[in-house]
């Protein structure tokens, strides 16, 4: 296989770190519900130049599907988005990298709920070692002070955020919306502009101004964000998987945490190594370790 390949979801993660930023850069410059507003306005315009003409052509398929496109529409697009911007407020740009690094293993605990799949070995040992990076993480290396409450509630949107997405992940997987993916995504980003507009409306003007403050930002979240890093991924999944582009996800941090360091002057602290690290740990188990933690047992075989 080619090595150019591995460039698709690189480019994805590499995008995404930089939309972790923005979103770090947004905070108190734009309300969450404006920008996440704009920036689906934004895809979808951008978008339409291309799959406006096969999603019509689709469209009694596009029908069939559309209240399950609504609903993923507002898990991945809308509330996601919005979770994610208002974590900015009080969590750091690191933190919710790291955060969202958990996203691959909320997958897999969420998929053995719903889709009944019994969970690996991985899975169990990596999502306890991971629970107490991110405790670790959230706490800022004292865990016990959680019990207090003592926790940023951006963390904590954070942690919902991708728990949000990772439903999201399951339920696309479930039901198997027979659409090109493109198609799909352009449904769903309709579907989320449609629930956002009201809550844009209410939005006070002087939160939802455009300027050249909030100008790039919205052109970052909407083009790259939102119509160029979807593009690398899905040909990274076309050509690797959905497996091999899920590790890709634990360089998010990384890229995260570096560009926070020379965009933002953010301090990269010990219990951020020490937290994020053990994390990431467990989610490279999880991905890693595929031995069964449960196993059936065979029905007994009665002697005639």
């Amino acid at each position: 296989m080619s090595m150019r390949f591995w460039l698709f979801p690189f480019l994805a993660i590499a995008i995404w770190a930089g939309n972790v930023v923005v979103s770090k850069m947004a905070s108190g410059a734009i309300s969450p519900l404006a920008i996440t507003f704009y920036r689906l306005a934004l895809a979808i315009s951008i978008m339409s130049l291309f799959i406006a003409g096969p999603v019509w052509k689709n469209r009694a398929q596009v029908k069939r599907y559309w209240p399950k496109l609504m609903f993923l529409g507002f898990l991945s697009m809308a509330f996601y988005q919005c979770l994610s911007y208002w974590a900015a407020d009080t969590s750091t740009a690191t933190n919710m990298a790291i955060i969202t690094a958990l996203t691959p293993l909320l997958t897999m605990l969420v998929s053995s709920l719903v889709l009944r799949e019994y969970p690996t070995t991985g899975m169990v040992l990596g999502g306890g070692i991971a629970l107490w990076g991110t405790a670790y993480l959230i706490s800022g290396g004292a865990p016990l002070e959680l019990i207090k409450g003592n926790y940023r509630i951006g963390d904590v949107l954070m942690l919902t955020a991708a728990v949000s997405y990772a439903f999201y992940s399951v339920l696309l997987r479930k039901w198997q919306i027979a659409l090109p993916a493109w198609q799909s995504t352009y449904m769903q980003a309709i579907s989320a502009l449609v629930f956002m507009l009201p809550m844009f409306l209410w939005v006070p003007k002087g939160q939802a101004m455009l300027d050249t403050a909030t100008i790039p930002l919205i052109l970052y979240a909407g083009i790259l964000a939102s119509v160029v890093l979807p593009f690398f991924w899905i040909k990274g999944i076309e050509y690797l998987g959905p497996n091999r582009c899920s590790v890709f996800m634990n360089l998010l941090p990384v890229m995260t945490a570096g560009l926070a360091i020379v965009l933002l002057d953010e301090h990269l602290k010990a219990y951020h190594v020490m937290g994020g690290g053990i994390a990431l740990l467990g989610v490279f188990i999880a991905q890693t370790w595929r031995g069964r933690f449960f196993t059936r047992r065979s029905a007994p075989t009665v002697s005639r």
